[in-house]
């Protein structure tokens, strides 16, 4: 993966983080038009699911069947979240390649998130990747709460980048920073980027932002200005967090592309075909969609 001015990398993670919050049940046939749909207007890097308990994430609960349905499809580079070795144990059987895992940045967010201290699961974080990569299978990395915890208030810059630097020891391939409440605002981007950026370098880093505040798009763009190359986003701006209170959709993917089509910068993803997805998971959804594009 190499850095272009004139080029960014979109992860779309509506599969995952979009649809994992939703409280009606979300088909798997659903789940498969909409990785279908996404393959179709370009996006090759996309979360598909995640390997959690049930019970905690009940609409995750159908992940080896969507990888299963999905795996094969060309051009396809799918990611699903793990949450311990069980959750590798369960990738492994269905044959994803590509996993992430998720440590957090405080440790009331780690508490409520993960159920245990930020040290504790780091380090079962560093056993999940040591045993992936000698299976052969690519880790990624998130912190979550990178920005603002909805427990602990802002998170020092410092707390975050010590947390990035770990997850690049573990020997992931990038590491995806994470406004999970959405209350970051351009001000807050660089003091936690920057760092992460000068020791890693802009083909590591991704920025990962919700828009809880309306602030999404401003942050990606003072992100890509600052260097970083990489964004998460959710087709129709699905999203949320079911531990953190309040927060809504992650920017959406079709306000991504249409911003970075005005400054000439290529997303390698079709606009209109996204808009097509993005109808017609809302539709499913039965709801309207934050989304300006959508509703313009």
């Amino acid at each position: 993966m190499t850095s272009d001015a004139n080029q960014v990398r979109i992860i779309e993670v509506s599969p995952r983080d979009g649809l994992q919050n939703e409280p009606g049940t979300v088909s798997t046939t659903e789940k498969i038009a909409l990785i279908n749909g996404l393959v179709g207007a370009g996006a090759r890097e996309i979360e598909i699911g995640s390997f959690v308990a049930p019970k905690w994430v009940p609409q995750m609960s159908d992940t080896v069947d969507v990888v299963t349905a999905t795996r094969d499809l060309p051009g396809l580079q799918g990611i699903a979240l793990v949450p311990n070795l069980k959750g590798l144990e369960r990738a492994i059987e269905a044959g994803v390649k590509r996993i992430a895992i998720f440590p957090a940045a405080t440790e009331s967010f780690s508490n409520k998130n993960l159920n245990a201290s930020m040290n504790d699961s780091i380090s079962s974080f560093e056993e999940v990747a040591r045993v992936a990569l000698n299976e052969g299978i690519a880790v990624r990395g998130y912190v979550s709460v990178a920005f603002h915890c909805p427990f602990d208030g802002w998170v020092e810059p410092r707390s975050t980048v010590d947390v990035v630097n770990r997850l690049m020891d573990f020997g992931c391939y990038e590491v995806s920073i994470c406004d999970t409440t959405g209350k970051a605002t351009p001000g807050h981007v660089m003091p936690v980027l920057e760092p992460a950026l000068g020791r890693h370098g802009p083909t590591k880093v991704v920025a990962h932002f919700h828009d809880t505040y309306g602030q999404g798009l401003a942050n990606v763009l003072q992100a890509w200005r600052g260097g970083i190359a990489a964004f998460d986003a959710s087709t129709g701006g699905l999203g949320g967090c079911p531990y953190s209170p309040g927060a809504t959709g992650n920017v959406a993917t079709e306000e991504l592309i249409y911003m970075f089509e005005g400054l000439g910068v290529s997303t390698g993803l079709d606009l209109s075909k996204i808009l097509d997805v993005a109808r017609e998971i809302y539709s499913s959804l039965n709801r309207d969609s934050r989304s300006s594009l959508m509703n313009g």
